[in-house]
């Protein structure tokens, strides 16, 4: 246990990077644009169907491009890349704040999407999920993917004051500001030492005896590998509901009859079980591996999913997010290291861009497609059941997969 913790306060620096990236990601994520869709809907005059089919081309268009600009964190110093990532961010925010048409506001959901959701996540967790030592990864990836929740309890109660109270293009616009003046210089100060580290890496990986005699797939040989792209049917479940379900978020509290404001007190509630199970998951991957945690980590989204089809009281509501902070606590850590653990650290950017690519495609099919099924007439409760099925389903997947003998190409 003391030997765990030595290694993780001796890179603290890399810790309080990926906390860091993953904080900054907030303003492109799903939770945190979807607080302006009001806004959004009513500036470009545009139904539910409408804006959830702009947001998915611009997701879904980030998602592809990811494959290709995810990799680059494989060969790009970490330095430049984390350097290019938050000042797209910025400048993203900073079009928000001066969209005058459905035309600007597809591109600026694109650059949002791409930089906050897609490529800052990507990078907080390859990043640590790379140069950690591979007895402390699992800690190391729960610590600094706490960036995650924390921005979930931070910004949707602050960004539904701040809209109120100087309007939503000021709100993005300091968003903006705030990336380019405070999180990109400090990203950059903490990566200081980082070209010592990186050099260390490429030392121990060098040889595929090291690091435990694990083979170091590329990309390619994973794409043929079943275990993975059946585990990819599963792991795919929390982006596509919680995105679509949470875009949708204004529509859920008019149609259950809650307030808002109260409902966005909840992400407090989700950011809460999102850090207490990310803490207990890092050390219990550490200790079980990541094949194990993988079989039961998607479990507390189908209690939310079903309660929230069941009951209009605001309080299934609030559990909802608290079951879906749950799983993405587990998630966030879990996703960071089963693919490490499997295949590897060298190509582990490449590897993870896959999977972020497919995920973000996936969170770019729910907001359009529940939409749709929300101008049609089909009931948010409907959706959720439905969705509680596919979780299901997910959970029988991985555990099939990861119970026994894994299921290989090679």
């Amino acid at each position: 246990m003391l030997m765990s913790l030595r290694g993780l306060a001796l890179d603290w620096r890399l810790l309080a990077f990926g906390f860091l990236m993953s904080f900054s990601s907030s303003f492109g994520q799903t939770y945190f644009i979807s607080l302006f869709s009001a806004e959004f809907r009513a500036a470009f005059d545009l139904s539910h169907g409408g804006f959830g089919t702009l947001y998915s081309a611009a997701t879904l268009t980030s998602g592809l491009l990811l494959l290709w600009a995810g990799g680059m964190i494989d060969r790009v110093d970490l330095r430049i890349f984390a350097a290019i990532v938050l000042a797209g961010i910025a400048a993203a925010s900073a079009f928000a704040s001066a969209m005058t048409g459905p035309v600007t506001l597809v591109i600026v959901l694109f650059l949002l999407r791409f930089f906050g959701q897609g490529l800052a996540s990507h990078t907080a967790v390859t990043s640590v999920a790379r140069y950690a030592d591979a007895g402390v990864r699992g800690r190391s990836v729960s610590l600094a993917a706490l960036g995650f929740p924390v921005g979930e309890a931070v910004w949707p109660t602050v960004a539904v004051a701040l809209i109120a109270l100087i309007g939503w293009r000021w709100t993005y616009g300091g968003a903006g500001l705030l990336t380019l003046a405070v999180f990109l210089p400090l990203a950059l100060l903490l990566l200081a030492t980082h070209g010592r580290r990186h050099t260390d890496l490429m030392a121990r990986t060098v040889d595929e005896g090291m690091e435990g005699a694990l083979r170091q797939w590329t990309r390619g040989e994973v794409l043929r590998d079943p275990t993975f792209l059946w585990s990819l049917t599963a792991v795919l479940a929390p982006s596509f509901i919680v995105t679509g379900i949470l875009f949708h978020q204004v529509y859920l509290t008019e149609s259950k009859g809650w307030d808002l404001s109260i409902f966005a007190t909840g992400y407090v509630g989700y950011a809460v079980c999102q850090i207490a199970v990310a803490l207990v998951a890092g050390p219990a991957i550490d200790r079980i591996g990541a094949r194990r945690v993988a079989r039961v980590y998607l479990a507390p989204m189908v209690f939310g999913l079903v309660l929230l089809a069941a009951s209009d009281a605001v309080w299934a509501g609030l559990f909802f997010l608290a079951m879906c902070g749950a799983t993405s606590g587990a998630s966030s850590t879990l996703l960071g290291t089963l693919w490490a653990e499997i295949y590897g650290v060298r190509h582990l950017g490449a590897i993870r861009a896959l999977v972020t690519a497919c995920s973000v495609v996936s969170s770019a099919l729910s907001p359009a497609l529940m939409g749709w099924g929300l101008d049609a007439g089909i009931t948010m409760e409907a959706i959720a059941l439905a969705c509680a099925v596919y979780v299901v389903l997910g959970i029988g997947v991985l555990w099939i997969l990861f119970t026994g003998r894994r299921l290989s190409a090679t």
